[in-house]
């Protein structure tokens, strides 16, 4: 599972980073947090507002950070 982090590198891209990150270590999923922050590509997946949250390419939310809950359930729909 690939998880991409959209953003400019902003706090709250920092917080759904480490989030991402904290949740697929506590789940023990086979996952790749990434940062994504090239302009192009971000707004390529539609993102207007970021952060912005891709798992294997599928944009499953954007414009604010998840909570630990949420994180959770958007990895396990996701297929963890």
């Amino acid at each position: 599972m690939i998880i991409k982090i959209l953003g400019t590198g902003c706090a709250n891209c920092q917080k759904a980073k480490a989030l991402a990150a904290s949740v697929v270590a506590e789940l023990g999923l086979d996952a790749v947090v990434e940062e994504v922050t090239d302009i192009p590509a971000i707004m390529s997946y539609g993102v207007m507002s970021t952060p912005g949250i891709v798992i294997d390419e599928k944009l499953v939310g954007y414009g604010g950070v998840p909570t630990r809950e949420q994180m959770i359930q958007l990895l396990q729909q996701a297929g963890a």
